[in-house]
């Protein structure tokens, strides 16, 4: 939309140009009924990002995409909301939810302004959404506007050691050795990508986190399994076996 900021409307550009390349992998999320995360795949039983109970919780996905992380919620009890920024993802989102035959809202919007009152949900997720689409100084107060006292955020990213592991040129694998500054590290554009990612040290995560009135709770450095596999370039399984390829943030909306 017109009055989005410049870095929204880059990435719902990208993700409306791509999302035909996310439809399969997004039906074969819609088709498990136990999650898994990232781009290893990691169980839930692993990691443990959802809460115990999520009946009758009001939940929303920040950055939804296809929405298949939503759709597990939903089978689990809860009322959730899925926000993308892609009228594309949603389309595909949508036409899953007829051939799963499960409803649930789907919001065309920006993740760091979202059209909801003030503590409207009890739990907020993201998993390579707005996490790291949206600028963490906007959509991490948003969340936290969002949610109840006592609610929680759970999101997965690229692991910082990650980020720095990467060339500027944006090559695939990550390399065995540091490649970047660690230093002012924020806002991301790799060589020939439209879209705009943001990267944070975990000392700026936990203050922009503690800023927004969280109360961290658990950092995980997810490591897949000896035998997982992926089809995603961004570390070999040596790598990831050896250093966090993706990380995962539990905090905490205190009161």
């Amino acid at each position: 939309m017109s009055d989005w900021p410049e870095h929204v409307r880059r990435n719902e550009a990208r993700w409306d140009e791509r999302a035909r390349e996310y439809a399969g992998p997004g039906a074969r999320g819609w088709a498990r009924d136990e999650p898994e995360w990232g781009v290893w795949r990691v169980p839930e039983s692993e990691l443990g990002l959802l809460p115990t109970s999520l009946a009758g919780q009001d939940v929303i996905e920040l950055g939804c995409g296809t929405a298949y992380v939503s759709a597990w919620l939903a089978r689990r009890g809860a009322r959730v909301v899925g926000v993308d920024s892609s009228q594309a993802q949603l389309t595909t989102a949508r036409r899953l939810q007829q051939e799963h035959r499960l409803e649930f809202p789907l919001l065309h919007g920006n993740a760091e302004a979202v059209p909801y009152p003030d503590a409207s949900f009890d739990f907020a997720i993201s998993e390579y959404g707005a996490c790291l689409w949206a600028d963490p100084h906007r959509w991490v107060p948003e969340a936290a506007r969002l949610l109840r006292p006592g609610g929680r955020l759970v999101f997965l990213t690229n692991a910082f050691l990650h980020t720095l592991c990467v060339p500027a040129e944006g090559e695939f694998p990550a390399a065995d050795r540091l490649l970047r500054p660690a230093f002012g590290m924020c806002r991301v554009e790799w060589p020939g990508e439209t879209g705009v990612e943001f990267h944070l040290s975990h000392g700026d995560w936990i203050r922009i986190l503690r800023g927004a009135g969280f109360e961290i709770e658990d950092l995980i450095d997810v490591r897949p399994s000896p035998t997982s596999t992926t089809r995603w370039p961004f570390a070999t399984l040596e790598w990831s076996r050896q250093w966090p390829c993706e990380e995962v943030w539990k905090v905490l909306r205190r009161g």
